[in-house]
């Protein structure tokens, strides 16, 4: 075999083996999208209160954003190979563990786990794009990276609603069995491997881990309770307050550790800063209109999970469409300048969805749809090689944990902002409106779909409870949406904030640009 093939040969080995590390993170982020989409049928089968139900997500979501800044102690003690087995294995195993959960208990112990491994997986993805590939790759990796990252939660709908309508709640959790050994098999035998180094656990600040996840899970679980408790409600107010002093104390001692769990220090590279900023914000963007669409569509306009998803499908179509002229642009522009285009355009998306009626529907949210899955992958591409580019291979793990947790951190703010805005705006909207119809105004019974003529036989006249009865409905809807459209236009905002930020970045130049990176073509033939 000449040396040429050989060559040709590990490259399709490192090429399959991110696959499998892509297979890995797609079930990961789908897990939660569907298991949102079917949380009453979840409800019912196990007899969990309302009040108890939301942590379902919950668990899986405090475990997920603790484990993520995790991953590059993980990776340089397991090395990248070993931490991935073991994260999508584990994930396997959870996901077996939550469908055949017979209580509430059982359930949220079996999304810990589950969350906690599947946390691991998209920071490692992202890290492997810098790790295993040389310069000319990383483009390309970045895309397959960002579109199976955005792609799964667009799906989500549509698988969710599928599986509960034609089987039962526990696909939700057994459609990630397969893949999942897939995966796990895949990637022992294709990815190069390394060494494990587990001394750096014996050296590990565990004062410092714990004071971590204690600031991580308070702030995740304080953004959740916001907007119904309110933002200065002493259970939210100390939430958000040990999130802060934990933050303030995490830092302190990292900086010191000779064994850090995040290497805080790569925050100082502007771009890098820069890049989380970013990531934060597109977080904000992304959750936000992942949540908004199916939030419209079910309450509004009564659809249910399995229409819900062939709508919301588009967002992933112009994804993928747009992907290949996204690596074709990056590999040529400047990162800030795509970066600038990618918010310009994702904003302008965000702010079309700020003019919803009640009766919009597929048709109207075409457009806007298209522009945001376009507008993404200019969002992720740029701003990924320009936070990881120019780290040395040694930190990119920690710098790939810290920029998606930034993005992870980035959606939880941007939640709790749209239910509170929905919250606080919808009462407002609906006194509004009570007040035009009250006043005559014909535009507004119009909007409401009162037939004009009736209307004005009863202005000026006693409204009479059954009046009132058959108008709440169809005022709360239409206060709802208005209030839906308040959240599109903070978004959008936010959005538009980010831009500020680009003039202040260098031009993203990879250090790994002028050779291949040895971990890429370590011999398989090496001990695990």
């Amino acid at each position: 075999m000449t040396e040429s093939t050989d060559d040709t040969f590990a490259g399709f080995r490192i090429w399959a083996g991110f696959a499998m590390m892509c297979l890995g993170m797609f079930m990961a982020i789908l897990d939660i999208q569907i298991v949102a989409t079917s949380l009453p049928t979840i409800q019912a089968a196990l007899h969990i209160g309302i009040d108890e139900m939301s942590w379902v997500q919950t668990a899986y979501l405090v475990a997920e954003i603790i484990a993520i800044p995790m991953t590059g102690l993980l990776t340089r003690a397991f090395s990248m190979r070993w931490l991935f087995v073991l994260a999508v294995a584990v994930f396997t195993v959870a996901s077996a563990g939550c469908a055949a959960s017979q209580s509430f208990p059982m359930l949220i112990g079996f999304r810990v786990l589950q969350g906690f491994a599947g946390g691991t997986l998209i920071p490692a993805v992202f890290s492997a794009v810098f790790l295993l590939f040389p310069a000319r790759g990383q483009a390309t990796a970045t895309t397959i990276a960002g579109v199976v990252a955005v792609f799964a939660p667009t799906v989500g709908p549509i698988v969710g609603g599928w599986l509960t309508e034609t089987y039962s709640w526990h696909w939700l959790f057994l459609i990630n069995i397969v893949p999942g050994l897939l995966a796990t098999v895949g990637a022992v035998y294709l990815l190069p491997r390394d060494r494990m180094a587990l001394r750096h656990l014996r050296r590990l600040d565990i004062a410092a881990l714990v004071t971590m996840a204690a600031a991580l899970a308070a702030l995740e679980i304080g953004l959740k309770e916001a907007p119904t408790r309110g933002w200065t409600s002493v259970p939210v107010a100390s939430l958000l307050l040990i999130a802060a002093l934990g933050s303030a104390v995490f830092v302190r001692k990292t900086l010191k550790s000779p064994e850090p769990v995040v290497a805080l220090r790569i925050v100082r590279d502007r771009n890098f800063a820069i890049g989380c900023c970013l990531s934060f914000v597109l977080g904000i963007g992304l959750f936000g209109s992942v949540y908004l669409m199916p939030f419209f569509l079910g309450l509004v306009r009564g659809h249910g999970a399995l229409e819900i998803g062939k709508i919301t499908l588009v967002t992933g179509v112009a994804q993928l469409a747009a992907a290949p002229l996204a690596v074709a642009l990056e590999r040529r522009l400047d990162a800030r300048l795509l970066s600038a285009f990618g918010f310009a355009l994702f904003a302008l998306g965000i702010g079309l969805s700020a003019r919803q009626t009640t009766e919009t529907d597929f048709a109207e949210m075409l457009v806007p749809q298209a522009i945001r899955g376009v507008a993404i992958m200019f969002c992720i591409l740029p701003p990924t090689r320009m936070a990881l580019g120019r780290l040395s291979p040694d930190l990119v793990a920690d710098g790939s944990g810290l920029f998606n947790l930034m993005r992870n951190i980035g959606g939880a703010v941007g939640l709790a902002l749209i239910d509170t805005v929905i919250f606080s705006r919808s009462p407002v909207h609906a006194a509004s409106i009570v007040s035009a119809l009250q006043a005559g105004n014909v535009d507004t019974a119009r909007m409401l779909g009162i037939p004009v003529n009736l209307f004005l036989m009863q202005v000026g006249r006693p409204v009479s409870p059954e009046t009132v009865a058959a108008l709440r409905p169809m005022v709360e809807r239409a206060a709802l949406a208005d209030a839906i459209n308040d959240a599109w236009m903070l978004v959008a905002l936010i959005t538009v904030a980010a831009l500020l930020l680009l003039p202040f970045a260098r031009q993203a130049k990879s250090v790994l640009s002028n050779s291949r990176n040895e971990r890429a073509t370590l011999s398989h033939s090496e001990d695990g």
